[in-house]
């Protein structure tokens, strides 16, 4: 693996029932109130939530709980706290950075001969020592994580699951048929939403029939955040979780899953599933991509989860508690819709974890195109987020360090891009000014990194009654050619996002500046100017807030839906 790979491996990490004859289907109209009630960010309460734990129910409310986990040692180890492997983790990561900087002294000085300080520590640095930083304390983590035991649960609450599908006429009934599998002891809803599907998705759905399943049909493609928005609108229990219309859940994926919001602290809000390839055997692009997702994005958000800060609760299979979601106004029309939410949940003071066993296999990109444009998406994403939630950049807390990592991956990128690359094929003729000796001095601490996350996913799939499939072509081309491929992507991402191409984000600040308006109008109106920046001091969300603000107007009494 090359030695920046990490930065793009992380990056990437990154009631009703029916008839048992009839399948229930919202016609238009009906999904329309749902999209426009979204779209008006209908009011709702911050309210606490109850889960059943055992026998004993307890009532979460927000940062009621501390930041550690309850973590269950090996027997006969002795019990080590979250904020010590922490600290012991920072600690070997800054000791291989600096011995890293000492043996690179000669390096930089050659280098800086050519081309100058400045873009001589922009390339090691870049290129060699953060990645080697990153690489430490990832391989230290987990080494020390060891995985919090699941409390026992006596009684499973309901659950909603959303599936906003489009053109999934091919996939679409094995999902549905892998839910039904599960034999969840809880009740479920599952509410599709076929997202104007121009192929045979809505006959494929038409043709099941489950008493727990509904179908919201709308007309037009509105996008996945609208989608699963329109979902939420109609979504009746207190847990909520998102699957992705070509996913299939693996065994007891629901009751892990569950199992691990309601074990985890207090202030936990969502819970991201592990994400694997269901295509994996069709060709070489998709054989790489089977161990990042094997690989290198599970053991991320691995160690995320162990210091209290998974960065991506993904679409593809995640539980949310749906008080919060509701609060939050669900997802944001932009194209990173769910890095954007999970940052606003973590800004929040809620935290989000992983459940490393509760497993789906989804369909990736079959075609390289697919794939870069994929991670482009991913990059742009990422901007976003940035663009909603920089304060997450000045948290007291130990996720905060990722958010550091974060806003790192732009400019390592790019030096990877526009220095290493042009580095190595400068090496290849004799030139070692950037890519030379030195860069084989990586290499150890990244065997032991993929040894690492190998035998820690190898140890959860034999867990879970799965085998890790012989894919030696497609790990040489994951650890050779990955970096080399996605990363010169992503620059591009960045770039489209940083200019405002097909910019969505835009058009919601358009939407939320018309909603603001409103407000004004109608707290006028009320006799009642101040109420927003009344509302944002009083319920939680800090003096800070400006009136009008995303928070504010949810909790406002004077939008129409509020009584």
């Amino acid at each position: 693996m090359k030695s920046s790979a990490l930065a793009q491996l992380i990056a990437s990490a990154d009631r009703r029932g029916a008839s048992p004859n009839e399948v229930p289907r919202l016609g238009a109209r009906q999904a329309a109130r749902g999209l426009e009630q979204c779209d008006r960010l209908a009011p709702v309460s911050l309210r606490a939530h109850v889960g059943v734990r055992g026998d004993v129910a307890h009532t979460t409310k927000r940062g009621a709980s501390s930041d550690e986990a309850p973590t269950s040692p090996r027997s006969g180890e002795p019990y080590m706290p979250v904020r010590f492997k922490f600290a012991q983790s920072l600690l070997v990561a800054t000791a291989w950075t600096c011995l890293s900087y000492w043996f690179a002294r000669p390096w930089i000085a050659d280098l800086s001969v050519l081309a100058g300080k400045p873009l001589a520590y922009l390339a090691i640095l870049s290129t060699a020592i953060i990645p080697g930083f990153m690489n430490s304390f990832l391989a230290t983590g987990l080494l020390l994580d060891r995985r919090p035991k699941r409390k026992p649960i006596s009684f499973y609450p309901n659950i909603s699951i959303l599936v906003a599908a489009y053109n999934e006429e091919d996939s679409i009934a094995t999902t549905i048929e892998s839910i039904a599998r599960q034999d969840y002891p809880g009740g479920l809803e599952v509410i599709v939403i076929n997202d104007g599907s121009t192929d045979g998705t809505i006959t494929q759905l038409s043709s099941l029939s489950y008493p727990w399943l509904r179908i919201i049909d709308l007309e037009k493609n509105a996008g996945k955040a609208k989608a699963l928005n329109a979902g939420l609108a109609v979504a009746n229990y207190d847990l909520t979780i998102t699957l992705d219309g070509d996913s299939f859940l693996y065994r007891n994926a629901l009751v892990n899953i569950v199992g691990r919001i309601l074990s985890d602290p207090a202030n936990t809000a969502a819970v991201a599933g592990a994400v694997l390839v269901r295509n994996s055997r069709l060709n070489l692009v998709t054989k790489m991509q089977e161990w990042d997702y094997f690989h290198g994005i599970a053991a991320v958000k691995r160690l995320q989860s162990l210091f209290q800060g998974t960065l991506v609760a993904q679409g593809a299979f995640s539980i949310y508690r749906t008080d919060i979601l509701r609060a939050l106004g669900g997802w944001a029309d932009c194209v990173g819709e769910d890095i954007v939410l999970t940052w606003a949940i973590i800004e929040q003071g809620y935290r989000v974890g992983f459940a490393e066993d509760a497993c789906t296999f989804t369909n990736v990109p079959t075609t390289l195109g697919q794939l870069i444009r994929q991670r482009q998406r991913w990059s742009r994403g990422l901007i976003e987020a940035f663009r909603f939630h920089w304060p997450l950049l000045f948290k007291r807390r130990m996720s905060t360090v990722f958010i550091w990592w974060n806003l790192l991956f732009p400019a390592m990128d790019v030096a990877y891009t526009l220095l290493f690359v042009p580095g190595l094929i400068l090496a290849l003729f004799g030139y070692y000014w950037i890519a030379g000796p030195m860069t084989l001095a990586v290499l150890p601490l990244a065997m032991l990194m993929n040894w690492l996350m190998f035998a820690t996913q190898s140890a959860i799939f034999r867990g879970q009654g799965l085998k890790v499939r012989h894919n030696p072509s497609g790990f040489i081309i994951y650890s050779i050619l990955y970096g080399l491929i996605l990363q010169p992507a992503c620059v591009v991402g960045y770039w489209k996002e940083a200019v405002g191409a097909k910019n969505i984000g835009l058009q919601n600040d358009a939407r939320l500046a018309a909603v603001r308006a409103r407000h004004r109008r109608r707290c006028k109106s009320a006799g009642d100017a101040d109420c927003c920046r009344h509302l944002g001091r009083t319920k939680g969300f800090g003096s800070g807030r400006a009136p009008g603000s995303p928070e504010a107007l949810l909790l406002c009494p004077h939008l129409p839906g509020s009584e």
